[in-house]
């Protein structure tokens, strides 16, 4: 960050940083330890349900080899899987909700405090993920086991722990824990763990949570509030000066919030359970079209939507199209959680919808940009990053952050007092 403007901050406003400001009530604590230790709990019903579906569909396997002695019924053991989807699939469907839904209601209306109730968030979205993946492959699984024919789909290195051999609490546990969003039986697996590398990504886990703190709060917080009047009086140009000013701030604490959850924090949860695949994502800063950012910059996520959404819908006989726009409509509800996540109690009356809307934007963006990327030669993939750059900075997130903290501010803030007083 250039150092003149470090100084100019500190001469304007002085030191903003204030760590006994922090609003951290003993009620926000309980309940997100609370919610912390219920949500995995919704892991262990799964594993309960799927128990009960290996049971029965080792029954079913045989019952059919007693009517023949070659092979089973494919058209019995056929029938058999989908009654028994059918009745596991309501329930896992009802666990699944009742995991985000009792969180979704606690943080919302109990818990005050923004990181808590974001944490709390984002761990109940992160064990839904996992519960639907978890359901889902052993669907997949369970079908192999009743119809031979469709077994030749399974990837081969899952039979080294054959369903239903993998369900156990410790495969579940693993599964918990993996820094993954796609259940599988079995995963590469490294054969040692490497403390000093945890060490190092931890340390830079911590610095990069504390840079982040530093610069929302003495970088971050005075232009937004320095913006509310501008909003207001509907300035346009004062307006685009501002969003260009928090474009800068907003894209450092995004790159160091990237660096640390991405590089630093999965990687050493990785090294921790010895999980061997760690490509948590690729060049998305290189990316030529914004459908391209999309598939590269959070693999895990990428990977649940392509395996669990987008495939099934285009296996289903939806477009390819339309099964990556109801992708970004189920990305955009999940994100908007998110969002609701970080504001107060208060704060939740006011429903913008911009990370929905954001999400749902994104669907022309990749079919406008999508023809740059396939253009030969350079010059339509450089442009097709510009104009990724140009959305990824100015129009995605110091936008949306503009909105939600005026929305707050002219509902609760210092423009609904000015506001009241001109009435």
């Amino acid at each position: 960050m250039n150092l003149r403007l470090v100084i100019e901050n500190f001469m304007k406003y002085g030191v903003l940083i204030c760590i006994r400001c922090h609003d951290y009530r003993r009620q926000d604590i309980l309940l997100g330890l609370v919610l912390y230790l219920l949500v995995p709990c919704h892991l262990f019903v799964a594993y309960i349900i799927e128990l009960a579906a290996a049971h029965q569909a080792k029954g079913a396997l045989g019952r059919a080899k007693r009517h023949s002695e070659d092979s089973p019924d494919g058209a019995q053991a056929a029938e058999s899987f989908r009654t028994t989807w059918l009745t596991i699939a309501w329930a896992h469907g009802i666990n699944a909700t009742l995991s985000l839904l009792v969180t979704s209601l606690t943080v919302y209306n109990l818990i005050h405090h923004p990181l808590i109730g974001t944490i709390s968030e984002v761990h109940a979205i992160i064990v839904w993920l996992k519960i639907c993946s978890y359901a889902f492959t052993n669907r997949d699984l369970r079908h192999g086991l009743l119809n031979p024919d469709y077994a030749s789909s399974i990837p081969d290195f899952y039979f080294t722990c054959p369903y239903p051999k993998n369900i156990t609490l410790s495969n579940l546990s693993y599964f918990w824990w993996a820094p993954t969003l796609v259940y599988q039986p079995v995963y590469p697996r490294s054969s040692t763990i490497r403390w000093s590398f945890i060490a190092k990504r931890l340390a830079e886990a911590s610095s990069l949570s504390i840079f982040i703190w530093l610069a929302s709060a003495q970088y971050a917080a005075p232009l937004l509030h320095n913006s509310l009047f501008k909003i207001a009086s509907l300035d346009v140009p004062s307006i685009l000066e501002r969003l260009m000013k928090l474009s800068t701030i907003s894209l450092v604490i995004w790159l160091a919030g990237f660096f640390a959850v991405f590089q630093s924090a999965l990687n050493a949860l990785a090294e921790i359970m010895r999980f061997g695949d760690r490509e948590f994502y690729t060049e998305w800063w290189n990316s030529p079209s914004v459908g391209t950012y999309w598939r590269t910059w959070n693999k895990p996520v990428y990977h649940f939507m392509k395996r669990h959404i987008y495939a099934p819908l285009v296996g289903r006989g939806w477009s390819p199209n339309a099964a990556s726009a109801w992708v970004f409509v189920l990305s955009g509800i999940l994100h908007e959680l998110f969002i609701h996540g970080q504001e107060r109690k208060a704060d939740r009356t006011i429903t913008l919808g911009v990370a929905f809307i954001g999400m749902i934007v994104q669907i022309p963006m990749i079919f406008f940009t999508l023809p740059l990327e396939r253009m030969e030669g350079i010059n339509g993939k450089l442009l097709g990053n510009c104009i990724f750059w140009i959305s990824f900075c100015l129009v995605g997130q110091p936008l949306a952050a503009l909105l939600y903290f005026f929305a707050w501010q002219a509902k609760y803030g210092s423009v609904s007092k000015i506001q009241n007083s001109l009435m």
